[in-house]
């Protein structure tokens, strides 16, 4: 299981994603990936970050912004994370 936040340096929109799955108390299992340095990732998600992503073994899942803090805990719950 993993959670991806991807994002780049200077956005001030993923600043605010990251700071909702803080308060949701799941940033500990968040890794941030920067878009900036890997062109696919960059194609994919250059004008919709941040992008919280899910991964497990069987699916991906992902949350696209704008969200809010309800849409992200149900999001998570729907994950069974938090």
């Amino acid at each position: 299981m993993s959670i991806i936040l991807y994002s780049t340096e200077g956005c001030h929109l993923c600043e605010q994603a990251y700071a909702l799955l803080a308060e949701a108390g799941v940033s500990e299992q968040v890794d941030v990936v920067d878009i900036a340095f890997d062109d696919n990732l960059f194609s994919r998600y250059g004008v919709t970050i941040p992008v919280v992503s899910f991964y497990d073994n069987e699916s991906v899942s992902e949350l696209s912004w704008p969200f809010d803090a309800a849409e992200l805990a149900l999001w998570l719950k729907s994950h069974g994370i938090n």
